[in-house]
């Protein structure tokens, strides 16, 4: 019998009966330690030119983005995905990102301190130059 995080994932996607798309966004904005794989975005990335799986991706983004402690990897995540979507995908993306520029926005504020106290939500982009 499989047990852990890949198991409890399969058996909520199964519950909830969550499309394929949205199985493929899970997935890539998992908890586990490592970054969703190219080969996972790209696939998630063609699929963003059909309307249904591109709403039904958006909306699993923007609900992993709202995550919140320790599940500060579905933000991260979803935040890598956004990019490689923005780059690689349908144009409906950003048509999609503007119109829900709100749902990023309000990440300026997302911090996490982890259990080695290290913060894991700290903004490291630099400083405009004046």
């Amino acid at each position: 019998l499989t047990t852990g995080a890949p198991y409890r994932r399969h058996m909520k996607n199964f519950v909830k009966n969550y499309s394929d798309s949205e199985i493929k966004v899970r997935e890539a904005t998992s908890n586990d330690p490592w970054g969703p794989s190219s080969s996972l975005m790209l696939e998630i990335s063609d699929l963003t030119y059909n309307t249904v799986s591109l709403l039904e991706i958006m909306n699993m983004i923007w609900h992993r983005m709202n995550d919140q402690g320790k599940n500060w990897r579905h933000v991260y995540k979803s935040l890598t995905l956004l990019d490689y979507l923005i780059k690689n995908g349908s144009k409906k993306v950003i048509q999609h990102c503007r119109e829900g520029l709100f749902n990023i926005q309000t990440l300026k504020d997302f911090h996490y301190i982890d259990e080695a106290g290290k913060n894991q939500g700290k903004c490291s982009l630099p400083r405009p130059v004046n």
